[in-house]
């Protein structure tokens, strides 16, 4: 064990370069996202499709590497990539937005869990892309099974950004209405 982690870190030490994500994507994913803050989108809305981005993106260099090197190197790379997109932007002052979280669930507030926390909505909504990403080629499964194995075309695609388009509107219309 000793020695796959002195060849793990002499492999990424010696490496000549991070191949597992772009960081001109990372940065015009940024920009992006900055642009359609500026242009009124909230930011949480914006947090969904770069968080399912970091995902989509960890799925794909996942699937170019045929070979499986260790284990659970597939959900290594999709958390990998999802890491290397959102934790830089969190950094940035545009993606700094907090939402209060109150939690009442045992005894009197103040409590060791009973509080109000704050959470950054960027991350939270980032982490509601990666799970419809993640939770779309289950729910494909579930409709080609039910349709005795009969595919749509571009099911899977169609899905993914259908869950991601209602959930959007739907979080845009709650922020309207308060």
């Amino acid at each position: 064990m000793r020695r796959l982690s002195l060849l793990s870190v002499a492999l990424l030490l010696l490496s000549p370069g991070v191949l597992a994500h772009c960081p001109l994507c990372t940065i015009g994913a940024a920009a992006a996202a900055g642009g359609a803050v500026w242009l009124g989108i909230s930011m949480t809305v914006v947090s969904i499709f770069i968080g399912a981005f970091a995902v989509s993106t960890g799925w794909w260099v996942s699937r170019l590497i045929k070979r499986e090197f260790i284990p659970g190197q597939k959900a290594a790379l999709i958390i990998l990539s999802f890491l290397l997109t959102i934790v830089p932007m969190i950094s940035l002052p545009l993606f700094k937005e907090f939402t209060p979280i109150s939690v009442f669930w045992f005894g009197d507030y103040g409590s060791w869990f009973n509080r109000t926390y704050l959470a950054n909505k960027f991350l939270l909504g980032s982490l509601l892309g990666g799970v419809v990403v993640c939770s779309t080629p289950w729910l494909s499964n579930k409709i080609t099974q039910l349709r005795n194995g009969k595919m749509l075309p571009y099911q899977g695609l169609t899905l993914t950004f259908a869950l991601l388009i209602v959930i959007s509107i739907v979080i845009e219309l709650a922020r309207w209405i308060n």
